[in-house]
């Protein structure tokens, strides 16, 4: 095993941080260490992360606010990047890999500066904003999608699709099986991604008060909501008489999902690769605010296979959502074979593909060593 790891830079969401971490589970395997440098924020999905360790480093947003705000963030990068130079001269990682958000930023531009092979690895279906500054700094760049918007022509001979890594627990997700309709229930999930979604908790119990009463009764649903939402969510459902569990984050979400007919999502990149992954039909409500766009370009990848339906946020309604979920419980050949379109859609193997582009920078890395 090599003493010297890979280090990982991650950070701000779970987006972000959950391919890490089966890129880490994957590169383990095969005998090499890893570590991780994030921010403060992403401590709490990162508390479990299979790294020999952690580190933080200063990072901050420099997009949006007063000049001063700009000014500020600009200088709390250069910090980072200083901090960043100090760790990798004592890490001595064989190679830094970024996934994206802000706090990748000063460990990739410090890696630049001390020429250490690097890579980014983009979830979306449109390249990031931090990793576009990056782009030109590093040797590769894997995506998550088969094609990625937003790469400047100059740059295209160094992307690889890779897709987008799972983590371990979706793997085990995968191997259930599309539940059958024979006890008569309709499993419902409905996630907002890590961060959560409002409009999820205004919209679908409003819809599942419009289905008629023997609909209703056949529902079991999975609702995360946000925490300021919960308790709405879980009175409106309760007097309904619907049975549903509401929570702000569900740790297994991926086995709720595999045991749902129909989930109904934001469509971040975790979140559509992970349905792929696992095999279930979806209706998908990109988050609508996004600069880049990045979630409608990941929902239509989906929803290009047959396996999703996409809807703009303004159309989601509750007589919309509630008439797609009266056809959904009514025709169970089809939820089950655009079950079967997201699985012929996903990349279990990703994390795997990843860590071979990853050694494959290290070793071209390692022949000018050897050549002298």
């Amino acid at each position: 095993m090599s003493e010297r790891p890979v280090l990982l830079a991650a950070g701000g969401t779970g987006g972000h941080l959950f391919p890490a971490e089966s890129l880490a589970v994957a590169l383990a395997r095969r005998g090499l260490p890893v570590e991780l440098v994030t921010d403060d924020r992403a401590i709490r999905y990162g508390g479990a992360f299979p790294a020999r360790a952690i580190h933080t480093i200063s990072s901050a947003t420099p997009r949006g606010g007063s000049l001063i705000a700009k000014g500020l963030a600009a200088l709390t990068l250069a910090r980072g990047v200083v901090e960043s130079l100090g760790l990798l001269r004592r890490v001595r990682p064989l190679c830094v890999v970024g996934f994206g958000g802000y706090p990748t930023v000063p460990p990739l531009l410090a890696a630049a500066l001390l020429r250490m092979p690097s890579m980014l690895h983009d979830q979306n279906a449109v390249l990031g904003k931090a990793n576009r500054f990056l782009a030109s700094s590093v040797n590769a760049i894997g995506c998550g999608f088969p094609t990625l918007g937003g790469v400047p022509e100059s740059l295209r001979s160094r992307v690889t699709c890779t897709g987008n890594p799972v983590r371990p627990m979706v793997l085990e997700a995968a191997n259930i099986p599309y539940p059958d309709f024979a006890d008569g229930r309709f499993r419902l999930a409905v996630t907002g991604g890590s961060q959560g979604a409002k409009v999820m908790s205004d919209i679908v119990p409003a819809a599942i008060a419009l289905l008629d009463p023997a609909q209703r009764a056949r529902l079991i649903i999975v609702q995360q909501a946000r925490g300021e939402d919960e308790a709405r969510v879980r009175e409106a459902y309760q007097g309904l008489g619907v049975h549903a569990e509401v929570a702000p984050f569900f740790s297994d979400l991926p086995a709720r999902i595999a045991q749902a007919h129909l989930v109904i999502a934001r469509s971040g990149a975790s979140t559509v690769s992970e349905l792929a992954v696992i095999g279930r039909p979806s209706i998908l409500v990109p988050f609508p605010f996004a600069l880049d766009q990045d979630q409608a370009a990941n929902a239509q990848h989906l929803a290009a296979t047959g396996a999703a339906l996409v809807i703009v946020q303004k159309d989601f309604t509750p007589e919309w959502l509630a008439a797609q979920l009266a056809q959904a419980m009514a025709d169970h050949s089809s939820l089950t074979q655009r079950a079967q379109a997201a699985r012929n859609a996903g990349a279990p193997d990703a994390a795997e593909r990843l860590a071979d582009l990853v050694i494959d920078i290290i070793e071209r890395a390692r022949k000018p060593e050897t050549a002298a």
